[in-house]
């Protein structure tokens, strides 16, 4: 029988009782001519090894304070080594702490397990672990929004921990810590450790399992995402690894989940939602504010552009990249490291997607004019660093999606580029910019088969909003700026040139027929999703890139980034 949401204990109250003064505890106010001398705790540089961080009083004391937290979780019993097994490395990991601001927090140390040296089948079975998606995250505060609800952050501490392992695993001592009276014995894993192959899968399921037993239900279309409901109580929760994004219909439910899950884990309650797996959240009076300027920062401090001059756009209007483009560039793992870290800026920028996928092809074999286009979209960053991602509140309860091609756009395949955006009231959920897999032998082929991967996406958003209890009862209008392909969405087109298209690019014609979705023209010059699939001229690029909510910050918090 699952376990009902408590109520929130009052406060109980108590007979007056005599006073307790500082001084009978040895406890006196500080001479104010010492006051000024309080500083901020210092911080060290990054340790080289284990041994060179034993000598620094801070790195010392973060990995004891590591260490003392594994002993007290009893994650392993000392045990002597066993003939013929498999015994992997200890490592520590240091790393600086930052606030949401990149101002230094605190030393961290972190003992892992070497995962490497683990062999599948005999000490690491199922290694896969979901993680909540973008576009649930971006729906699930969209309907916060709209209700007016707090969004709230929490974090689990040393989450990996909590996870039981199936397997045995056998671990050398941490080195600084070995036991001086069993120097040989080894460390037999009874819990999850960091670096573990099967760490990620151990602790989701430990979760999992729990938040089922407090009465939330698991997503089908987001595993990472959970529902409370009872009566008129909702509850969202989001995990991603060990971050919570928590929003619930009531304070008092809100309250009590907290408390449940703080009974069964060591959790840190971060209040209302503002920094989340690098992205600045702000919520002001006309909604949230989604940001990643530390974080582009970051990438053209890397790039060492910190100081370069800035572009209006991504991407020029000339022709495509090559393969066969000029020579090898210098240093492929620099381009890779660059092109990977802007993937994760799209999270909040769609206006780049477009020059970010064009770049991500080359990946394999970057050549020269690779990079340049690389560093026109982190001096188009540049000057754009401080924009961000606008969500509003909106009673608007319809999807509406926008879907466009690029037939042959490629000089080396020929293959056409994808582009999509679909929009739950005003708020941007979900885009796509990406190469087709398939040769497509007209410009109709090409546009229906992006309307087919829209309406998918679409459909995963129809049945994600039902889970979270806000159907959508109209039609998802789909916009296209091809009349042919409006017209094969529709009828059952076939001729020469349509009967070789794949029969399940063809379940477009059954959501239309079933009321779902509607495939309506719409003008080239109005068309959103060309930011998705080729360069444009100044003027349409910033109208488009309006469009989508990318924007400066309100004035209200102009200043906090």
């Amino acid at each position: 029988m699952c376990q009902s949401i408590p109520p929130i204990l009052q406060p109980t109250s108590q007979a007056a009782t005599k006073p307790v003064t500082r001084s009978q505890h040895g406890i006196f106010k500080p001479n104010p001519k010492y006051c000024g001398l309080h500083t901020h705790p210092s911080k060290s540089p990054l340790p080289r090894n284990p041994v060179s961080a034993l000598r620094d009083p801070n790195w010392k004391m973060a990995m004891h304070d590591e260490y003392d937290a594994l002993i007290k979780n009893e994650t392993w019993d000392l045990v002597p080594r066993p003939p013929n097994v498999n015994v992997i490395r200890s490592m520590w990991i240091f790393r600086h702490k930052e606030k949401s601001d990149g101002s230094f927090e605190r030393h961290k140390a972190r003992l892992v397990g070497d995962g490497a040296g683990q062999q599948v089948g005999i000490d690491c079975g199922e290694t896969f672990s979901p993680v909540v998606k973008p576009a649930t995250i971006r729906t699930v505060l969209s309907i916060a929004l709209s209700n007016s609800w707090h969004i709230h952050q929490l974090d689990v501490k040393n989450a990996f921990l909590h996870g039981e392992l199936k397997e045995t695993v056998y671990m050398y001592q941490p080195l600084g810590f070995r036991d001086p009276k069993y120097p040989d014995h080894v460390c037999r894993l009874r819990k999850s450790l960091y670096g573990l192959k099967q760490a990620p899968r151990a602790w989701y399921k430990r979760f999992a399992d729990y938040a089922s037993s407090i009465g939330f239900s698991q997503s089908t279309c987001d595993n990472s995402l959970f529902i409370y409901k009872k009566d008129n109580h909702i509850a969202y929760l989001l995990l991603y690894v060990d971050d919570i994004i928590l929003t619930t219909s009531s304070s008092t439910l809100r309250k009590s989940i907290i408390s449940l899950l703080s009974s069964e884990f060591a959790m840190k309650d971060l209040g209302h939602l503002s920094y989340f797996l690098g992205i600045g959240v702000t919520r002001h009076k006309h909604g949230l504010f989604l940001s990643q300027k530390k974080y582009a920062e970051d990438i053209l401090s890397r790039a060492g552009m910190s100081s370069c001059k800035s572009c209006p756009t991504p991407v020029d209007t000339k022709p495509k990249l090559s393969t066969t483009d000029s020579v090898p560039y210098e240093d492929p793992s620099l381009y890779r490291s660059l092109a990977g870290a802007l993937q994760y800026l799209t999270f909040t920028r769609p206006d780049i997607s477009y020059a970010v996928q064009q770049i991500c092809l080359f990946m394999h074999n970057p050549m020269d004019t690779h990079m340049h286009a690389l560093r026109r979209i982190l001096r188009y960053i540049q000057g754009t660093k401080h924009y961000g991602l606008h969500l509003y509140p909106s009673s608007t309860t319809s999807l509406l999606s926008y879907t466009d091609a690029d037939w042959g756009g490629c000089p080396d395949t020929r293959r056409s580029t994808s582009g999509y955006c679909v929009f739950l009231g005003d708020n941007l959920l979900s885009w796509s910019s990406k190469r087709q897999s398939t040769l497509s032998r007209s410009s109709a082929e090409a546009e229906y088969r992006g309307v087919a991967n829209v309406v998918a996406e679409s459909c995963w958003l129809r049945n994600l909003l039902l889970e979270l209890h806000c159907p959508i009862h109209k039609a998802t209008m789909v916009y296209c700026d091809n009349v042919s392909a409006i017209y094969l969405s529709g009828n059952p087109v076939q001729h020469q040139r349509t009967k070789h298209i794949e029969m399940d690019i063809h379940f477009v014609r059954e959501k239309v027929a079933r009321g779902q979705v509607r495939v309506l023209h719409v003008p080239s010059k109005h068309q959103i999703a060309d930011i998705f699939t080729k360069g444009l001229p100044l003027i349409l690029f910033q109208d488009f890139r309006d469009s989508l909510s990318v924007r400066p910050p309100p004035a209200s918090t102009a200043g906090e980034y």
